[in-house]
């Protein structure tokens, strides 16, 4: 437990220097700003800034462990802890001072997430939780919304960088949308995680993302008693993310299924 517990606090401890650098220096403008896989798909000088000082903490802290960056961090592990980071999730609500981005760094081991950190800085909230001993937010325990029906839910989306991608995606929202409270796009999958996982959203679901956008608020989400499947109820990976609080899940996974038809 003492091992967690001293991941945890060094995520927690990078998370906050690199979330409040970026928080202040997106008040004083962004100077350097480049795309990726699309003309929309943005990365700012905060991107790799907070990049570099997550991983030379975990470097300084942990040497001999692995690290899997957004922004291009490599480094093979020998200790069988691997850091999957993303340094802004949500780079284009940041670019758009929007206050839905987030800070998220996982320890991953041979089982998965151990330790999961998403640090909001525009809503001072931190999401945290170590495997098998619950989901907090500010140090407060949370929990996924205790709600039976699914038209009574609140559900959280994304959508793909591509047009292409974008314009088949949407297609399932009409039928979805009739069968649910409504829908959301909030632009951040670690924090669509979290708002599972306390409650503010019923459910969340979302194709094509990579580890470090799912290792940190999937642990959370679990931890708070959502169940995060694929969209067919099997196993989740990046590829493909259904998180939801339990009583919903089936009928829900079963929807989004028809939708995509």
């Amino acid at each position: 437990m003492l091992f967690e517990q001293d991941l945890l606090e060094l995520a927690v401890s990078l998370a906050h220097a690199a979330g409040d650098m970026a928080l202040a220096g997106r008040k004083q403008g962004l100077q350097n700003i480049v795309t990726k896989s699309t003309a929309t798909d943005m990365v700012t000088e905060f991107d790799k800034a907070c990049e570099v000082l997550i991983t030379d903490g975990i470097r300084r802290a942990r040497p001999s462990d692995g690290i899997v960056g957004e922004e291009g961090a490599r480094q093979e592990s020998a200790s069988g802890i691997t850091w999957h980071i993303d340094p802004i999730d949500g780079t284009t609500n940041f670019f758009f001072d929007l206050p839905t981005w987030a800070v998220s760094i996982a320890a991953v081991d041979h089982d998965g997430s151990l330790v999961g950190v998403v640090y909001i800085p525009a809503l001072n909230e931190t999401f945290t939780a170590i495997r098998h001993q619950g989901a907090f937010l500010n140090g407060q325990p949370i929990s996924v919304r205790k709600n039976p029906l699914l038209s009574d839910a609140l559900v959280c989306t994304g959508f793909s960088y591509s047009a292409q991608k974008r314009v088949v995606q949407a297609q399932r929202i009409p039928i979805i949308i009739e069968q649910v409270r409504d829908l959301r796009r909030f632009g951040a999958a670690a924090i669509d995680l979290c708002f599972v996982a306390c409650g503010r959203f019923d459910a969340y679901f979302e194709e094509n993302l990579m580890s470090w956008d799912l290792a940190a608020g999937q642990l959370i989400a679990t931890e708070a008693g959502a169940i995060v499947t694929d969209f067919s109820g099997n196993t989740v990976h990046p590829s493909e993310v259904l998180a939801s609080q339990p009583h919903i899940h089936h009928e829900l996974s079963a929807l989004i299924l028809r939708a995509s038809k």
